[in-house]
């Protein structure tokens, strides 16, 4: 049975990583320090003989006792909302971090995946983003300490990779929506629904011409893990080349819910990019992947989820307020 360690395992990404290698027979150590993951994202895996939680800042030296066959690194703050807030935590397990997993993958002979992002094309001047660009970032600007972080960890891993031999991939996500996403989470897909949800204004950065390309999670998760089980190297774009603008995405949202709420506009944040969309020539030839999630579909599990989510939240407010 393959041995697999997943950093930031009770997070959005790494509870549904979590879910598929158990399904693909492997043992599954989730470690996450829980400061943007939740234990309620993994709790149905703990009663599983393959699952293992370790609760530690992966900041720290890493200890797991036993081989390792894969080490998958997730663990970091991954919304705006949470980078901005958390601005050196972010930095520091994005450098830190992944200084600390490589490391552990050295010793234990294991296969190392780097979750990184398309954030490290920054602003892009190019349009689809393909893996040979190099980005257009700003290093000083707020949205740097997320940027730069995962670039510098790209780096380091291709470090470990060529001078000590460490058998890695590098795997670039692009906009993934789905459930177990955190209602506050502050990105666009969730910030729609429970607004919609609840009657709220619906909030549109700038003039909403911005553009994204939202890939479903478990579509996303088929890519990582085809890229886990390859023998790809270079880093590889995953994502769903679906792309619409956050106005579109909006309305789409909107319709869905069956909402009143008014689309009001606010100010484009500083450094937001003005398109995003994935060239996946490299995963389709190489990996042989390609997303199989119309974006309606997902939208429509997503909303369900959060619908679930919010009456959860507002039943126990109101059992609070009855005690």
């Amino acid at each position: 049975m393959p041995r697999s360690l997943i950093t930031g395992g009770a997070g959005f990404l790494g509870s549904h990583l979590c879910e598929r290698l158990i399904a693909e027979g492997h043992e599954v150590i989730c470690m996450d320090n829980l400061v943007t993951g939740s234990a309620e994202n993994i709790a149905h895996l703990f009663g599983n003989p393959h699952f293992h939680f370790i609760q530690h800042d992966v900041t720290n030296y890493i200890y797991v006792e036993g081989d390792l066959d894969y080490i998958l690194h997730f663990a970091s703050p991954a919304s705006p909302i949470d980078y901005l807030k958390l601005p050196i935590q972010t930095l520091k397990v994005g450098s830190l971090g992944t200084h600390k997993a490589l490391g552990l993958a050295k010793a234990k002979g294991a296969r190392f995946l780097l979750a990184s992002t398309s954030e490290v094309y920054g602003d892009p001047l190019i349009h689809p983003q393909h893996e040979e660009y190099w980005g257009n970032v700003n290093p000083i600007g707020v949205r740097g300490v997320y940027d730069e972080a995962k670039r510098f960890a790209e780096a380091l891993t291709m470090a470990y990779h060529r001078y000590h031999n460490v058998d890695t991939r590098i795997v670039r996500i692009f906009n993934t929506y789905g459930p177990r996403m955190r209602v506050d989470d502050g990105r666009a897909i969730p910030a729609f629904m429970s607004q919609a949800l609840t009657g709220q204004p619906i909030t549109v950065f700038g003039a909403g011409k911005q553009t994204r390309s939202v890939c479903y999670v478990s579509d996303l998760v088929d890519g990582i893990f085809k890229l886990l089980m390859s023998d790809v190297v270079d880093p590889v774009n995953i994502g769903n080349p679906d792309e619409l603008t956050m106005l579109e995405l909006a309305v789409e949202i909107k319709e869905l819910a069956g909402s009143q709420s008014e689309i009001v506009f606010r100010p484009l944040p500083k450094d937001d990019p003005q398109v995003r969309r994935p060239d996946s020539t490299r995963a389709r030839q190489l990996l042989h992947w390609e997303p199989s999630v119309d974006r309606h579909e997902g939208l429509r599990k997503t909303f369900d989820y959060f619908r679930e989510k919010l009456k959860g939240m507002v039943g126990g407010a109101a059992e609070g307020a009855g005690s």
